[in-house]
């Protein structure tokens, strides 16, 4: 036996060794019964996994997400939260009864004053529901009443990474499984010949703040290593390193890939490592991508009609607008989740220039994926989600003018909004002061957002757990979370 192997068995435990072997004759007798559904991960839903959750807790509304993340936090009074008394306050300083001692950044915190920057952007009422929209986003209006707003979101993060991470994972430290691996354990895959969780960074048209993101947003962490998000490239190969080297046959990947997995059941049988079993499924979901993953990436059949609904702009790998068409191609070949980030909208300055770009490259692409997904029946079962980490200031970092200025971070309220997926259509929820800065009505914290969209996926967030370091962590952690019924259809 290799002297590697022979130590690692040394050191193993009592408890280690009789938990890896507790259910073996269960489970294979269980195995000889039902055939091979149990050996390949089958579940009730009729998903295919491995090493997922039991079941939903009742039938999920929303069976994919797209989560559109806005990196940087966007400005919500500059966008849907309309404050029009703030025009009476500009230049004035913000008192002292509304930001109550709130701590600022270090980006903010050694200014003299905080003077009031009223939005420089038209606002109108569209939809049923009457819902303010910005004059920056005249196409995404159209869809008001299809859209779910909460004007009441907040965090306890001022900074872009925890706030990010605490958005992403419900925790402001890294380490901890995304909301996507969360789906993934939980709903398991519905194409064998696809990753169920996939990631994409769309490029902004404005780069003068390119932010980067880091993996650790769509890592698995606890979980099993299969429930990573899968990052697809803008330009090139999609994936690195998933097609066949030049001159190197398929039959010659699959003799390899089939040594391989003979090498690792060997160091299975002989360490016991879950996750050489993950190492052995990723290799087999890598060799079927060589032949799904061209035809999901190649857009030339979409129709005119369809680029007409995205812009122009959906016929450029890498930005927004194709990034959106993916997601709407991966959804419809049953990727379960599909996480989009744009970076950007970290506004400390020149908002007159930078929010209007970023405005046009989400605007009319939210809109199509929107009446794309409703035209081709995805909408009732496609979850999407659009937010930031948080929101911006009502008072101006740096200049003030009337035609420009900055915001800083903001954690104590921000905008976010659903669509499709079973949350309510024109439903609007929650207020803010004057300012925008406080909330006055019907606060949602990041685990009562994460608790109520794991509603819609069929899970009862208290219920949905898995054991590590001896305790059930569960995405919303331990401390309280609610459900909000108002935001459900």
């Amino acid at each position: 036996m290799n002297p590697l192997f022979t130590d690692w068995v040394r050191s193993e435990t009592r408890r280690q060794f009789l938990a890896k072997g507790a259910n073996a004759l269960g489970t294979g007798a269980l195995a000889a019964l039902m055939g091979s559904d149990l050996a390949r991960g089958a579940t009730t839903s009729g998903s295919v996994g491995f090493g997922g959750a039991e079941g939903p807790h009742f039938p999920p509304k929303a069976k994919h997400v797209i989560y559109l993340h806005m990196v940087g936090g966007p400005s919500q009074m500059d966008l849907f939260d309309y404050k029009p008394q703030m025009q009476e306050y500009y230049d004035k300083d913000l008192p002292d009864s509304v930001r109550n001692g709130q701590r600022l950044t270090t980006m903010t915190s050694g200014q003299k004053r905080f003077p009031i920057a009223p939005s420089m952007f038209k606002f109108a009422q569209h939809g049923d529901c009457g819902m303010w929209f910005s004059e920056l986003l005249p196409n995404l209006a159209k869809n008001a009443d299809d859209m779910c707003f909460i004007r009441s979101m907040h965090t306890e993060a001022i900074n872009h990474e925890p706030a990010i991470s605490y958005m992403q994972t419900g925790n402001q430290i890294t380490g901890r499984p995304c909301l996507g691996s969360w789906v993934s354990y939980g709903l398991g895959s519905l194409n064998q010949d696809l990753p169920t969780f996939v990631v994409l960074v769309a490029k902004p048209t404005n780069t003068e703040q390119v932010q980067a993101i880091s993996a650790r947003l769509w890592s698995s962490g606890y979980l099993s290593g299969e429930h990573s998000g899968v990052s697809f490239r803008s330009g090139g190969d999609p994936i690195l390193y998933i097609n066949n080297p030049d001159g190197g046959p398929t039959q010659v990947r699959r003799n390899t890939l089939d040594g391989l997995r003979a090498l690792n059941e060997l160091n299975y049988r002989k360490v016991g490592d879950p996750e050489t079993h993950t190492r052995i499924q990723q290799y087999e979901l890598a060799f079927r991508m060589q032949a799904s993953v061209p035809e999901l990436t190649d857009t030339s059949d979409e129709t005119e009609a369809t680029y007409q609904l995205y812009g122009d702009e959906a016929k450029k790998p890498g930005t927004f607008a194709h990034t959106a068409l993916l997601a709407r191609r991966m959804v419809e070949r049953g990727v379960r989740f599909v996480q989009v980030y744009l970076t950007n909208w970290d506004t400390h300055s020149n908002v007159a220039g930078r929010l209007p770009d970023q405005c046009r490259d989400i605007d009319q692409p939210c809109h199509g994926l929107i009446e794309d997904l409703r035209q081709r029946g995805l909408l009732d079962e496609t979850l999407i989600i659009w937010g930031g980490e948080f929101g911006r200031t009502i008072y101006s970092q740096g200049g003030l003018s009337k035609k420009n200025y900055g915001r800083d971070h903001h954690p104590r309220c921000f905008t976010m909004w659903m669509c499709g997926g079973g949350a309510k259509g024109g439903a609007i929820y929650g207020e803010t002061d004057d300012f925008s800065y406080n909330i006055v009505r019907d606060p949602v914290h990041i685990r009562d957002f994460h608790a109520t969209v794991l509603k819609l996926l069929g899970y009862d967030h208290e219920r949905f757990t898995y054991k590590h370091l001896g305790l059930d962590q569960r995405l919303t952690g331990v401390e309280p979370a609610k459900v909000i019924p108002e935001l459900l259809a």
